[in-house]
């Protein structure tokens, strides 16, 4: 299978990098030609622009920093859709735009899935990181071989929008466990406990959380480079208080917390990274939330293993659409 994939960033470029690692055929594109010229060295072709993708690709994954740059890319590459097509969206976007895309795509005879990630760029690298699945079964079981590759633990979510909606609340609340952390560092500093022996405290108790365990460590070493910035935190955090809006639930704390990082944005730059909302309280305190021994990145230390399915607790595993009975 020819796999083409657009958008070379500080995840989809880790994506890619799988892909190309493990012999896929693959096409690449990107705005940034550096970026395409890394991946060619490598192995990879390049393209003109994404209706060529369609036009020469199996299937195209897209992985793009927001949704109107998704529907951009998807309506460009339109024209070559057709029913040996699939288009696969790896960005974090709106749950309506990925339906009215996907309509589109199916419409003209092809297929559509949405698989956004979660678990951090170090995991993208490693071919490790969890992927959620949003469409049918036929076309799930199809792609399943490139999701397992992409990625160690793959849940299909259910028809397309399901996946979207679950990401963003993944994000929702790695946000909220990365505002808390911050309030812990710094109270414990001002408290006059030893930051290293916090972060311990934390990570050994019923505190802990993935954010502590990575973040946590990017911001006590100073660096914050998490890859990722504020204005795509703004984007998630809205997307889930969106949800909720629209489902009628009365949420306390996600306002507050688009608040606060309207408010870290507004100070410090929208692509400014995003641990360093921190600096809120830095400031406000006159303290520095640093310590010796921390990393200044992130790397995943598990090996690359073959990827699965997770079947959700308290559910069979699904009878595959092509086993024979």
């Amino acid at each position: 299978m020819k796999i083409g994939f657009i958008g070379l960033g500080n995840v989809g470029g880790k994506l890619a990098g799988s892909l190309l690692r493990n012999g896929f055929d693959l096409t690449v594109h990107d705005l940034d030609a550096e970026l395409v010229a890394s991946f060619v060295a490598k192995g990879a072709k390049s393209t003109t622009g994404p209706l060529a993708l369609m036009q020469d690709c199996d299937a195209v994954i897209t992985c793009l920093p927001s949704p109107a740059a998704s529907a951009a890319v998807v309506e460009a590459m339109m024209p070559a859709v057709n029913a040996d097509k699939i288009w696969m969206e790896m960005s974090t976007t709106d749950e309506g735009e990925i339906k009215r895309l996907a309509a589109m795509v199916i419409e003209r005879g092809g297929s559509a899935m949405e698989c956004p990630v979660s678990g951090g760029c170090h995991r993208a690298d490693t071919g490790n990181i969890s992927i959620f699945a949003g469409c049918d079964r036929a076309t799930f079981e199809r792609m399943l071989p490139t999701l397992t590759t992409l990625g160690r633990r793959v849940l299909h979510t259910g028809e397309i929008g399901t996946a979207s909606v679950l990401k963003v609340m993944t994000n929702y609340l790695a946000t909220a466990n990365l505002l808390t952390c911050c309030e812990a560092l710094v109270t414990m500093k001002a408290a006059g406990v030893d930051m290293n022996i916090t972060y311990e405290a934390m990570k050994i108790s019923s505190g802990t959380s993935f954010v502590h365990e990575t973040e946590s460590q990017l911001i006590l070493n100073g660096s914050r480079d998490v890859s990722f910035t504020m204005d795509l935190v703004k984007k998630d955090i809205g997307l889930f208080q969106k949800i909720a809006d629209q489902a009628g639930v009365p949420l306390e704390i996600s306002p507050l917390m688009v608040e606060i990082f309207n408010d870290g944005i507004a100070r410090f730059g929208e692509r400014e990274l995003s641990p360093n909302i921190i600096r809120r309280l830095e400031e406000a305190t006159g303290l520095s939330i640093t310590a010796p021994g921390f990393p200044s990145e992130l790397f995943d230390d598990e090996p690359e293993e073959d990827g699965y399915e997770v079947i959700p607790t308290g559910l069979s595993a699904p009878v595959s659409s092509t086993a024979k009975v």
